[in-house]
């Protein structure tokens, strides 16, 4: 059974920009190393319309899809680097995704 894609509109805002400019790097990166889509997919072992849908940037594609291009075509640590450390660790401080709209607000989602 095939998994149902969200719809691009239930996804933020941000995130889908986010995700199109990622698809962006991909394909200039690719064409700029002259490496071109058929071998592109042999290395991450994807079909030709999935390094489509990645090179446009859709949120149907899995994320890790997306790293392994970035490790591939060597911009791995400039378009996704390491989060910080106080982000994973589990003895961190517990650090706010966005700041309160307001005093009523607690900001959670």
């Amino acid at each position: 059974m095939t998994k149902r894609a969200r719809p691009e509109d239930a996804m933020p805002t941000l995130v889908n920009e986010r995700l199109r400019i990622w698809g962006q790097c991909v394909r200039k990166q690719r064409v700029q190393q002259n490496i071109t889509a058929r071998d592109l997919c042999a290395r991450l072992d994807i079909s030709h319309p999935t390094l489509q849908r990645m090179e446009r940037g859709e949120a149907s594609v899995n994320v890790g899809l997306f790293l392994a291009a970035f490790h591939v075509l060597g911009i791995l640590a400039i378009t996704a680097p390491e989060p910080d450390v106080a982000l994973w660790q589990m003895d961190s401080p517990n650090i706010r995704s966005r700041p309160a709209l307001n005093e009523h607000d607690d900001g959670y989602f």
